[in-house]
């Protein structure tokens, strides 16, 4: 058996990667990354450090048109500003609409697309890193159980039951994804999470207070640097 790993450089993917490589070997697992006009490449160059070291696979795909509409702040084109901000704070603001940094239905694109590759390469798991903190409140809610299982449906049946999506961290907190990567020695040095293309991690976005919550539950120091 063949696993696709929709791999974005973060601390979620990365252990999804690790977990896929565990499985099936790292011969047998494919990493996918998508660039979707976010506003640096930091994070498909930490995907591609990740792949390098678990010497798999590594695929790329452009879908940057498919966004050029939308003003998420995540976008290059967005005039809008990052929140320095929890998702909760954010989340207080929206009128139980997702946050600013929801790119329109991407997860949605994200595994069409890899359904497709997966299909093409032989593979008939994909394994993507959405998790429970993120579904919160309705911030992203295409990392919603929901979503998964309504997505997993589309995937098995529009594929003739040959593909199948594993989403391990739909129940768990960053905080417990963060547990079991260091159970699994993730090189978590690798990874980015910022929003922001900067040297260091900002530590004031979104991404970056979770992340770092995250290691702090499991007692531990996250390996990379922060400027705040």
């Amino acid at each position: 058996m063949k696993a696709l790993v929709l791999i974005s450089g973060g601390i979620d993917s990365t252990t999804c990667l690790a977990l896929a490589v565990k499985e099936y070997g790292h011969e047998n697992v494919i990493g996918l990354s998508i660039f979707y006009g976010q506003r640096h490449d930091k994070e498909i160059e930490a995907a591609n450090a990740v792949c390098e070291y678990y010497q798999v696979e590594h695929i790329t795909l452009d879908l940057s048109t498919m966004f050029q509409f939308s003003d998420c702040t995540l976008l290059s084109h967005s005039d809008g500003e990052i929140p320095e901000e929890s998702y909760a704070e954010q989340l207080e603001k929206t009128d139980g609409k997702p946050v600013s940094t929801y790119v329109p239905f991407r997860n949605g694109l994200f595994l069409s697309s890899a359904s497709a590759i997966a299909l093409s390469k032989g593979c008939s798991k994909i394994y993507y890193g959405a998790h429970a903190d993120d579904a919160a409140g309705n911030a992203y809610p295409d990392c919603s159980e929901a979503f998964n299982q309504a997505m997993n449906t589309a995937i098995y049946e529009g594929s003739g039951k040959q593909l199948q999506i594993e989403a391990p961290f739909i129940n768990k907190n960053k905080a417990g994804v963060v547990a079991l990567g260091l159970s699994l020695n993730v090189p978590y040095h690798l990874t980015w999470s910022c929003y922001e293309g900067h040297d260091k991690a900002c530590g004031k976005c979104g991404t970056c207070i979770d992340r770092k919550r995250a290691f702090i539950e499991n007692g531990t120091t996250d390996p990379i640097e922060y400027e705040s």
